[in-house]
């Protein structure tokens, strides 16, 4: 049977061939599609205690449809992350069942029981015990399995043949690369945000800095990466009383810069701070960027002696992390900048009463986060420029920056 589109109505019929599901008198089927790519179904019986859900790749954007063609072939590279992370960290994501590389459809646990946690964050409630700690965790198991420190150069080779992915990472080298910085009908933004955003595309060192980080993010092929992990990607709950994380939709995974995970969660964390500032509330952000990055050095430092090439001794490791940490600053300015002046912005801004305070400002710490990634060597050093460029006041009426401030 040839590629089809599934529809609600055809859901039990495909998990009863696909030998998910017996009695399809026992099934409920919905749509709960949400995101800006794929089509996901939910599956559950009647007494609610047991759920599948059905994730198809489109052959376009979901949210554009068939005016941006897109191959559903993402989904063969985000069955092959849940994979490989399976091996080194398999409490981290769904339960996979099975995938359909004929429909370009995985089978996996319902985790509607779960958040997700940027709705939790928007709602003022807190990331939970040591989230972010073990979204650190996370990147620093799957980039170590599958950088040429944990795997075999030949299975290292393999692997990076398999997970080429052109067509998604020209959507990254695009949306988030480049079309920011330039006239492009991709943009949008609120109309109380022109100035910076044409200050923005005039900025030639700006514009070099951001080449520099797209030309890494082209050539670097440290390890597979989730390659779009934000907090519209991370579900959070309780199981048996158990704080659960798990990472989802890592249909972007492609060998890459290790710094760009972490750079992503980062620049969701440095936004969702914001929001927070600006309604007035306390919350836990302040400490995340710090708790996600102990996370992953301390993970990367414990797996070290494992490495199957010894020729990298420890002091290389420390000069490693810290390109690794540069890299994820910069790229997290980069994710920013595109998130309010660019494609697909987030909700953390774009539901606030009074979106352009919060939005300015972030905005340019983005830009300080990319013009002196290199200078930064601590959250503390990103807290200090948060409160330079006014993230953590939330407040109409901070000043501009007339150049580039120094700590």
């Amino acid at each position: 049977m040839g590629y089809r589109i599934l529809e609600t109505e055809d859901v039990p019929a495909y998990l009863r061939e696909r030998g998910h599901w017996d009695d399809l008198a026992d099934i409920h089927v919905r749509e709960v599609s949400d995101g800006n790519m794929n089509r996901v179904f939910l599956a559950s019986n009647g007494a609610g205690t047991r759920g599948l859900a059905v994730k198809q790749a489109l052959p376009w954007v979901r949210v554009a449809g068939p005016s941006w063609p897109m191959s559903p072939e993402r989904a063969d590279a985000e069955a092959r992350a849940y994979e490989q992370v399976a091996r080194v960290a398999p409490d981290k994501i769904p339960a996979i069942h099975g995938y359909d590389p004929g429909h370009y459809a995985l089978v996996m646990e319902d985790m509607s029981d779960l958040e997700v946690l940027r709705t939790v964050l928007n709602e003022g409630a807190p990331y939970g015990p040591d989230t972010s700690r073990r979204i650190g965790e996370f990147v620093a198991q799957l980039t170590f399995a599958t950088s040429d420190f944990g795997m075999p150069s030949a299975e290292r080779k393999a692997l990076i043949a398999a997970s080429v992915s052109p067509e998604l990472c020209r959507i990254t080298e695009d949306v988030v690369l480049s079309e920011p910085y330039i006239e492009h009908e991709h943009n949008h933004w609120h109309p109380e945000l022109d100035d910076l955003a044409a200050e923005f595309r005039a900025d030639t060192r700006l514009r070099t800095e951001v080449a520099d980080l797209r030309h890494t993010f082209m050539t670097s092929a440290q390890a597979l990466l989730h390659g779009d992990l934000h907090t519209g990607s991370v579900m959070v709950g309780e199981r048996d009383g158990t704080p659960v994380i798990r990472v989802f939709d890592p249909e972007f995974s492609f060998v890459g810069p290790i710094g760009y995970d972490l750079g992503l969660y980062w620049a969701n964390v440095l936004v969702a701070t914001a929001r927070a500032r600006a309604l007035g509330a306390v919350t836990d952000h302040a400490v995340q960027l710090r708790l996600s990055w102990e996370g992953f050095e301390s993970e990367f430092r414990r797996l070290w002696p494992t490495r199957v090439d010894t020729f990298f001794d420890d002091a290389y490791l420390d000069r490693f992390l810290r390109r690794v940490w540069t890299d994820a600053v910069g790229f997290a300015g980069t994710e920013i900048v595109r998130r309010i002046i660019g494609f697909a912005h987030l909700t953390d801004l774009t539901t606030l009463p009074d979106p352009v305070p919060a939005s300015r400002a972030t905005l340019r710490l983005g830009r300080q986060l990319i013009l002196r990634r290199a200078e930064l060597h601590s959250p503390e050093d990103i807290e200090k420029i948060e409160k330079i460029e006014g993230v953590t006041d939330g407040i109409a009426g901070v000043n501009e920056p007339t150049g580039v401030p120094m700590l």
